[in-house]
């Protein structure tokens, strides 16, 4: 018999890997992707945070279920990376975590806390004081629009502003579907880092309304120094071909290189511990667990 699977933490996984034109399936205890002609690629699921499976890929349940147990998001996208459809949850909430996020999101006061916080270490200076989450966001805007201006004169790229239209993809300009490509990759292993970690990715602070809010906020902390100055890159180098690839690729190194997957957990940790308020302790009539989890190898948001 071999030994229970457990998640591994994030922080030691690589970030994200593309799966397209395949059957993934489990073959032998294995996560492996069958081709037409019947080929094997094995995919070290337990060591990888996000697997984004493209147009032409079937899913076995075997290997969902696998992908589950050792905590690896799958998130079903469009052609390039470029549209979500659906994600299948390798974690999920904890109830404490839930509850202190959303008594966190819920106050205005401890909401704004936390929104400074973030900011703070997006930006690396503290924000104006005495400003609300409106007025911060409006600050962020001119800083956004801004920094794009700037990197696309860095890198000699034509950039007449973020526009995009999703239901129309191969409209729009090459600088525009290659930050989407990237801030794709982006969101997948910052949703991956928010379930592992026992979070709800809905439960935003800055975005409201959207099954990834909390993921979107999270994911802005580290964009501009990470995706965004590859997706620029690859735009003003004009490739032949697939520049969506390309983008893919860049960024799989930039994770790497800024060990983003090390940062993204304590990171979160540290913008809600900006609300200086404790998690809410269990109710005392409550009804404990009837079999409680052994002590695991991931992270605090994975299944047992």
């Amino acid at each position: 018999m071999l030994p229970p699977l457990r998640p591994i933490p994030l922080k030691e996984r690589i970030s994200v890997v593309f799966i397209e034109r395949g059957e993934v399936d489990m073959l032998d205890g294995a996560f492996v992707v069958v081709d037409v002609t019947g080929i094997r690629t094995h995919i070290p699921v337990g060591g990888v945070a996000c697997i984004m499976l493209e147009p032409g890929t079937r899913v076995s349940h075997r290997a969902a279920a696998l992908a589950a147990r050792v905590g690896t998001l799958l998130v079903w996208v469009g052609e390039a990376g470029v549209r979500l459809y659906s994600a299948g949850q390798p974690g999920g909430a904890r109830a404490d975590r839930l509850l202190y996020q959303a008594r966190l999101a819920l106050d205005e006061g401890l909401r704004l806390k936390v929104v400074r916080k973030m900011y703070a270490i997006r930006f690396g200076e503290e924000p104006p004081a005495r400003r609300s989450v409106d007025q911060l966001r409006g600050i962020e805007g001119v800083r956004v629009r801004r920094t794009y201006q700037l990197l696309a004169q860095k890198f000699g790229v034509k950039w007449s502003g973020r526009d995009y239209d999703p239901a129309s993809w191969d409209t729009s300009d090459l600088p525009n579907r290659c930050l989407s490509a990237a801030t794709a990759c982006l969101y997948g292993v910052a949703e991956a880092a928010v379930l592992a970690a026992g979070y709800a990715p809905a439960v935003g602070f800055i975005h409201t309304g959207k099954p990834l809010s909390f993921v979107y906020d999270v994911a802005d902390v580290y964009k501009f120094e990470t995706v965004v100055p590859v997706a620029f890159k690859v735009a003003a180098s004009n490739p032949v071909g697939n520049p969506e690839r390309a983008v893919r690729l860049g960024c799989r190194d930039v994770f790497r290189q800024t060990k983003l997957l090390e940062r993204i957990i304590p990171d979160i940790e540290t913008m809600l511990a900006a609300g200086e308020i404790a998690p809410p302790p269990p109710a005392a009539d409550a009804v404990g667990p009837a079999f409680p989890d052994a002590n695991g190898l991931g992270d605090a948001g994975h299944r047992g």
